[in-house]
Parts: C-alpha cells; sequence; structure tokens
C-alpha cells in the first residue's frame, strides 16, 4: 500500500514539474516576440521595451515600400524593401537603444529599448 501510495504521490510531483515547465517555457516564447506595423506611414508601437532574445517582426501594412533600418550602430539590422504585407524580424540579443527609421521615408522613426 506504501509503494501505490508513494507512486501515485511521484507520479503527481513529475506532472506538477512538468506543468510548471510548460508554463515557464509558454512566458518565455511570449517573451521573446514581439511585432510591430507599419501602416500609415508609422511604426507602431512608435518606442517599445524589451527583454534581451527577444525576436521583433515588423509587418508592412501600407501600400507602399518601407525598410526597417537601425541608424545608431553599424553592426544593427536593416531591411530590404518590404511590400505589402511583407516582413522582417530580428533577434536582440544585447541591451541598448536602437533607433530605426525608414530609409525610403526618413521621417518614419521609432526605437526599441533592450534591457
Amino acid at each position: 500500500m506504501y509503494a501505490a501510495m508513494a507512486a501515485f504521490v511521484g507520479v503527481g510531483v513529475v506532472a506538477e514539474v512538468a506543468g510548471l515547465r510548460s508554463f515557464a517555457a509558454g512566458r518565455a516564447d511570449a517573451a521573446e516576440a514581439r511585432e510591430v506595423d507599419i501602416a500609415n506611414y508609422q511604426f507602431t508601437p512608435g518606442s517599445i521595451t524589451i527583454p534581451v532574445g527577444t525576436t521583433v517582426t515588423w509587418i508592412n501594412h501600407d501600400e507602399t515600400p518601407h525598410t526597417v533600418t537601425n541608424v545608431d550602430q553599424p553592426q544593427g539590422f536593416k531591411s530590404a524593401g518590404l511590400d505589402t504585407d511583407d516582413k522582417f524580424s530580428f533577434t536582440f540579443a544585447k541591451p541598448g537603444t536602437y533607433d530605426y527609421i525608414c530609409t525610403l521615408h526618413p521621417f518614419m522613426k521609432a526605437k526599441i529599448v533592450v534591457q
């Protein structure tokens, strides 16, 4: 009887640990992906703060091509021209502030703060 009870408790502990791991993985996945919309000649949101390791994806919803280009760091990011519904993604591996623009429309400015 004690062996069966110990086995039952052991299975419960394993299930609980697995559940916590799954929950933690789900939260990590949620923190590691963000989207920025390009529409009406602006980036939305215009400023975001994200943890290191987050992948940001820009999606062009305009009928006009746009780019996503980091202006401060030569080792930063630079997309090709994005047509309607095209996407560009970049994973931020280092903390810092990343200002970026559309090189085709330099008045389009935004920034990402990586902590």
